[in-house]
């Protein structure tokens, strides 16, 4: 499998290059979880990092295409958004 060297931004990776498996299409996964085991022996904290595109990039550009960005509500926000889907009460 390919690998693309990205790029972490914030959180507890931030500055970090850490290698990124690509999926079939050639991209990273949209969102990367990282678990933290706990000294106390009590279950994984994990981070969230969600796939952007890499600051800075030009047109024509070598170098990484994608960075993750530190999500601290973690999944809180993920999961499909329907047109039709409000938010709140009516």
């Amino acid at each position: 499998m390919k690998s693309e060297e990205t790029p972490f931004v914030d959180g507890p990776l931030d500055g970090r290059v850490l290698p990124v498996l690509l999926g079939p299409t050639g991209h990273p996964p949209k969102v990367y979880r990282v678990p933290v085991p706990d000294d106390a022996g009590g279950p994984p904290t994990v981070l969230v990092y969600r796939r952007a595109p890499a600051a800075g990039r030009g047109r024509i550009s070598l170098g990484a295409r994608w960075q993750y960005e530190y999500d601290p509500d973690g999944d809180k926000g993920s999961g499909l958004k329907w047109p039709w889907s409000k938010r709140g009460s009516h």
